[in-house]
């Protein structure tokens, strides 16, 4: 099968092209410049997780939230994961590294030029693509991740789709500095160097091979063992690619304690009447408490449109605390945890300040097997 060569990359880039759910709307840079506030720093890069049990809580997250909610979420590409199988009718990516913004815009690029999964992969990673890429659309992912594994890297192709990659993320209007544009080629030049090898790392660190690589993290099932990323299947590349299409996953600067972002994605959910579905955190609540802050970030949740059925999935480090959790599954870094709302409120108590990490992480879990409330 013949490989499209550098002229037909932009040609690509025009699969977008394919009939969204909805207009796009115009004041998505509107949007994220009225909810975000200036950023902050953490320890670490923004492109890939290394939580490798992160899937998990899938079938849970499938039974428990109503399709039509909000989501919110920290982070990179495991966001779309969570998406892909809630079907929210929108979803805020609210973090405190403006590169996690830069980031999400280029990955909406790359989703409006990708018609298909494999498409997304070879312009993320900048691989030629096959002259004809419809009869990949439902092979599995591994059939997906083994052709970019064998494709060599062709500079030329590399600046072509950067090129139309950055081309696409200047039309979404967001106003950017040299410096910004900067970040958003670095980070594809990541993506591109470091292929399905790419790791998680902390800043002037070199990635711990303990960590997985964003291969492994595509490829992870649920605990049924099933495939379950938002690339294993066309139907889940789609729900998120429609949502791409139509602005509605809105990057947002923002610390989940600060004092704008989080209370402002609450009125404007508010305004229009659609209740939090799902609330992904991480490991954030870790640094919350450990700075002092988690008080902030409570009193920002109350302030969010949340109702019986809301939820918030988090995942905690043994390596953070020294203490294996009680729901640890084999070898994974990462414990997934799945908890109404209004439970969180009541283990938060009165006075959050007297919380433990422990106590949180621990109390008032919803069983990942559990069918309902």
């Amino acid at each position: 099968m013949g490989l499209i060569g550098t002229s037909a990359v932009l040609a690509a880039l025009q699969l977008a092209a394919a009939p969204p759910a909805r207009a796009p709307d115009p004041s998505f840079a509107a949007t994220i410049a009225a909810l975000s506030e200036p950023g902050g720093v953490f320890f670490s890069d923004n492109l890939v997780s290394n939580e490798t049990s992160y899937l998990h809580v899938i079938p849970a997250l499938e039974r428990l939230v109503a399709p039509g909610g909000a989501y919110l979420g920290v982070g990179p590409e495991q966001n779309f994961s969570y998406i892909a199988r809630t079907r929210p009718a929108v979803a805020f990516i609210v973090d405190i590294r403006r590169d996690n913004l830069l980031l999400h815009l280029l990955l909406k690029a790359t989703f409006e030029g990708a018609a298909t999964r494999l498409e997304y992969l070879c312009l993320l990673y900048a691989r030629p693509c096959p002259a004809d890429p419809a009869p990949w659309r439902h092979r599995p992912l591994a059939e997906l991740v083994g052709y970019i594994d064998r494709q060599a890297l062709d500079t030329t192709f590399r600046r072509t789709s950067e090129a139309g990659l950055l081309g696409l993320v200047a039309g979404f209007g967001v106003p950017l500095t040299p410096d910004d544009v900067a970040t958003i080629r670095r980070l594809h030049d990541e993506f591109v160097t470091d292929g399905l090898d790419l790791r998680f790392s902390a800043f002037g660190r070199r990635p711990m091979m303990n960590f997985p690589t964003i291969r492994q993290l595509y490829l992870e099932r649920d605990l049924a063992g099933r495939e379950r990323s938002f690339l294993a299947d066309d139907d889940g590349y789609q729900v998120v690619r429609q949502l791409q299409l139509t602005d509605r996953i809105i990057p947002v600067v923002g610390d989940l304690a600060g004092t704008t972002a989080v209370a402002a994605v609450g009125r404007w959910l508010a305004e229009r009447r659609i209740p939090v579905g799902l609330f992904y955190l991480s490991n954030v609540e870790f640094y919350l408490l450990r700075g002092g802050t988690f008080d902030r970030f409570v009193a920002n949740l109350r302030q969010l449109p949340t109702g019986p059925t809301s939820l918030l999935t988090r995942s905690y480090f043994a390596v953070q605390t020294g203490m294996p959790h009680p729901d640890q599954q084999g070898d994974h870094l990462s414990v997934p945890l799945l908890q109404y709302v209004d439970r969180f409120f009541e283990v938060v108590g009165a006075d959050p300040a007297d919380l433990t990490y422990w106590r949180l992480m621990t109390e008032g879990m919803i069983p990942l097997g559990q069918a309902g409330r």
